[in-house]
């Protein structure tokens, strides 16, 4: 396994070499996560600075059967929304963009919520856990946009002024509890009732089943699996690279820090993404 910064002597192979021979030949899926959206303004949850060393996330049980808990949640995130609207895809994103018009990433499955992706140019790309930007009806099953409902939100506490300096990945927003008897939140334009959701799973709900066989059957076809800003602590992006090492498809990791899937890396740099992918499409887009 090729690991870390490349060597001071030149003649040697070094961790970028070894990255552009694992994806030069095509074919190759990328698995992203959180660290991919940091320098867009958007934390992680398990980095340096990642917001599980702060903060429990909403749980998928307690968003269903605690309303008190449901409605902490959208009245944080109804001031969270704001900083994920208004992000905008980095240099990282904009390289996976790259890597896939000139034909060397197939697919790509993000672990992310922001619509990153799609904004620096990928297409047909996977959102494992879902998307900010709709939402999602428990009762009758309506997807909408979260724009929409933004506006409707904002006609509903047009004096709902608080302000957080911290926003979670999930856009969930950090306010005292004192602010939050103030807010209103609306139900389903579909069936009058609700309750609405963001379209993403949340803590401790089930992926979708045809989700994740497809994503597997993304991985089975692959010429090797990029994992991209993932420590892949959780199952949920783990399991492809389990699939992968399996089958004997290379895997390639890029992270700052070390991930729960290194032991099953053929290539392995710790470096910003932020550096690594745009000189990586640099070199084989030129």
């Amino acid at each position: 396994m090729t690991t870390a910064a490349p060597p001071a002597d030149p003649r040697h192979h070094t961790a970028l070499d070894a990255l552009a021979d694992l994806v030069v030949d095509g074919d190759v899926v990328v698995l992203s996560g959180a660290g991919l959206s940091t320098d867009s303004g958007i934390p992680d949850y398990r980095g340096a600075t990642g917001s599980l060393r702060r903060h429990t996330p909403m749980t998928y049980q307690t968003f269903t059967r605690d309303p008190r808990g449901r409605h902490r949640y959208w009245a944080r995130s109804f001031v969270g929304w704001r900083q994920i609207r208004e992000a905008r895809p980095n240099d990282g994103h904009r390289a996976v963009g790259q890597l896939q018009t000139a034909g060397l990433v197939g697919g790509v499955i993000t672990q992310n919520v922001d619509g990153l992706h799609q904004a620096g140019g990928a297409t047909d790309v996977v959102e494992l856990h879902g998307g900010l930007d709709r939402t999602v009806c428990l009762g009758c099953g309506d997807v909408a946009s979260r724009a929409a409902l933004d506006e409707r939100l904002q006609a509903a506490n047009p004096h709902f002024g608080a302000r957080t300096d911290e926003i979670n990945p999930d856009g969930d927003a950090e306010l005292p509890d004192e602010v939050l008897d103030g807010f209103v939140m609306v139900g389903c334009l579909a069936c009058g009732d609700g309750p609405l959701k963001p379209d993403v799973v949340f803590f401790g709900e089930t992926v979708p089943r045809d989700r994740v066989d497809h994503c597997f059957g993304l991985v089975e076809a692959a010429g090797s699996l990029l994992v991209l800003g993932s420590s892949l602590t959780v199952m949920s992006g783990y399991r492809f690279v389990l699939r992968a090492a399996k089958l004997g498809i290379p895997v390639g990791i890029v992270n700052v820090g070390p991930t729960r899937g290194d032991a099953k890396a053929d290539v392995r740099v710790d470096a910003p993404l932020g550096t690594v992918l745009p000189a990586l499409a640099a070199r084989l887009t030129a």
